[in-house]
């Protein structure tokens, strides 16, 4: 049966496909330690208690019926107040949309601003904007960057491709690698942006900014989150933030995403969240309005949630430094933010003990999977060519015990390649 040339053309998830080769391998009794979805374990990071107690009462109060379609305004005032506090960020509650989480956020921005053709400009690795350039119908445009700047795009990277683009898509802490902007680097990207939008003849679409900063309140030791607005308060009309709850609460279930931005653009994106149906179910939204309002459950529960990360996360690393320090053919870069860990394991070209060739990061991966039962994310999942033998490690659903015991597996499986 015939489809549509989208249908016909759009790729699945790379991580899903993996994640199905990992479960196939579970139900035949192997133990892996799954390091591939950006996700929780609810066994072992719980949401906090008093969003759950306040998600249970709204549900026992029979909130379940429509929220409205840019979110109850109790909760987007709430968002507000949170803003201000945490980034000293000034955004009105008719500035801010609610929604299932942040996918529908970003998919509704694309929409928003970008029309079929338009250039959007976006670095890999980063997280799924080839596919939202797909289904949008946008010419991709793909900054390869470097692990010496931490696979983080620059200004001199950017500078020859943001001419007449519609969308510069950005992420910080950067999924999938749990690295950051620095300031300085940062400001250099918004001036660009400045200059860029200064060419602009008026009644011309602007190049706008998406600062995807889901994973803003996850940063570790002296590492700084830096947002375009704070930093060039010239660029608030075109910078358009994607964020929510899902990450610094542990609660990707809970669906309570938050988008903020210029009015006329969140208005927009209201309309296609609303033709969706996207929304953020509304006891979800009754119970996350009143949770965001107490600071000490707030701070309370990322002091602990954070420093457990951080060591599932130091562990990690500290675990394939040593394997470096050893002459194992492996890197990995300082945990700064989010729950990744990124990290090379650079043995394409070599032979495994049945004599297969290992000849891209794919195959590498798959070789861990099976010798030393741990599972990783290639970067070639995030946009960047199979020959890139780096990737994501993400701690979420992993025991601490589970990430001390994996070096050792991974130590013995590396040993055996020829």
């Amino acid at each position: 049966m015939s489809v549509s040339v989208l249908a016909q053309n759009l790729r699945g998830s790379e991580i899903i496909k993996i994640a199905g080769e990992i479960n196939e391998l579970k139900r035949q009794g192997q133990n892996i330690a799954n390091l591939t979805i950006g996700d929780f374990d609810s066994n072992i990071y719980p949401i906090p208690a008093p969003l759950k107690q306040g998600i249970v009462e709204a549900y026992g109060a029979d909130q379940t019926n429509y929220p409205p379609a840019d979110g109850m305004l109790n909760l987007r005032e709430s968002v507000s107040g949170f803003l201000k506090s945490r980034y000293n960020l000034d955004y009105a509650a008719n500035q801010i949309l609610i929604s299932g989480g942040s996918r529908p956020l970003i998919y509704s921005i694309y929409l928003a601003v970008v029309d079929p053709g338009d250039k959007v400009v976006f670095p890999t690795p980063s997280w799924n904007n080839n596919h939202y350039c797909d289904l949008t119908g946008a010419e991709s445009v793909m900054i390869e960057t470097q692990p010496e700047h931490n696979f983080m795009p620059t200004a001199d990277e950017l500078r020859p491709h943001i001419k007449g683009a519609a969308l510069l898509a950005l992420c910080s802490p950067l999924n999938p690698t749990g690295t950051m902007f620095t300031k300085k680097d940062l400001e250099e990207i918004c001036d660009l942006v400045i200059a860029e939008n200064k060419t602009r003849k008026a009644g011309e679409k602007p190049l706008y900014i998406l600062y995807d900063q889901i994973y803003s309140q996850l940063t570790f030791g002296h590492h700084e989150h830096f947002n375009p607005v704070s930093l060039r308060p010239e660029l608030k009309d075109h910078v358009i933030f994607v964020d929510g709850a899902s990450k610094c609460f542990a609660s990707t279930g809970v669906r309570v995403g938050w988008g903020f931005g210029p009015a006329n653009v969140i208005n927009n994106m209201k309309a296609i969240v609303g033709h969706m149906g996207a929304w953020s179910p509304k006891a979800e939204q009754v119970a996350m309005a009143k949770f965001l309002k107490e600071d000490d459950n707030v701070n309370g529960y990322l002091g602990t949630f954070k420093a457990r990360i951080q060591n599932s996360l130091n562990t990690l690393h500290q675990g394939f430094q040593q394997l470096k320090a050893e002459g194992f053919k492996v890197d990995s870069i300082e945990p700064m933010g989010a729950i990744y860990l990124t990290i090379k394991v650079d043995y394409a070209g070599k032979t495994t003990p049945d004599g297969d060739l290992l000849k891209t990061a794919t195959d590498i991966n798959f070789y861990l999977i099976k010798h030393a039962g741990v599972a990783l994310v290639p970067f070639s999942a995030f946009g960047t060519g199979e020959d890139v033998n780096w990737f994501r490690a993400s701690v979420g659903a992993s025991t601490l015990q589970d990430i001390e015991q994996l070096i050792p597996r991974v130590k013995d499986a590396l040993a055996k390649l020829k």
